[in-house]
């Protein structure tokens, strides 16, 4: 008697694998993969997140390779101001007015391309002022009119990272805090380069190289 039980039970033991094994999504199968291809693009939510924060996406081997090669670009020192700069003539500028959020504040768009370092010099010891600061979409609306004056697609906002591996964190030369972001699709996460830009066409966000040469806009 016991052992025609224990053989019963062996037997639906093995349906039961079997059925199970049989439901059993593959890994290697479409339903799997879509659905680890929309866990992966979901993920990227964060980005917008860990931006906002301060912090930066960890970047690939490569990508920390090239970033390191222009970090030194980046590293905005307010006192390193020894280096003869030439201011831009007046006809290359553009004076802009203050806004609602700061009456008391102007701004300068320059028309003459310059890498990240040396357009926050110019501010620096041309306007007594810094690369500008973004801290909201409004005020993103505005610097993006603005810098349609130009015939480029991007233009140097102030902002940039500091720091190497897990330290790394998005920082405003004017030393302001980072409590805004508007990322174009893909970025920062995907970006490469240590210096921020604003695209003239919607006024999106990106990472660049700082050797990039571009136009600039300074608050003073």
């Amino acid at each position: 008697m016991k052992g025609c039980l224990l053989l019963l039970l062996l037997l639906l033991g093995t349906v039961s694998a079997l059925y199970l094994e049989k439901d059993a999504p593959h890994v290697g199968s479409p339903e799997t993969q879509a659905d680890l291809s929309q866990d992966a693009e979901g993920s990227g939510g964060q980005e917008g997140e860990l931006a906002l924060s301060g912090e930066v996406v960890e970047l690939g081997g490569e990508e920390a390779e090239d970033a390191h090669d222009d970090e030194g670009d980046s590293e905005s020192d307010p006192d390193d101001l020894d280096e003869d700069v030439q201011c831009p003539k007046e006809e290359e500028t553009v004076q802009l007015p203050g806004g609602p959020e700061c009456k008391r504040c102007y701004y300068r768009f320059v028309r003459t391309p310059g890498r990240f370092r040396h357009a926050h010099r110019i501010c620096r010891r041309c306007y007594r002022g810094n690369l500008v600061s973004i801290h909201s979409y409004r005020f993103d609306y505005r610097v993006t009119r603005w810098s349609r004056r130009t015939n480029q697609s991007q233009v140097w906002i102030g902002g940039f990272i500091r720091g190497r591996s897990r330290c790394r964190r998005f920082r405003w030369t004017d030393g302001s805090h980072w409590n805004f972001g508007y990322w174009a699709q893909g970025q920062p996460g995907n970006g490469r380069g240590h210096c921020i830009t604003l695209c003239t066409r919607g006024g999106h966000w990106r990472r660049a190289s700082c050797k990039w040469r571009l136009p600039f806009i300074c608050s003073y």
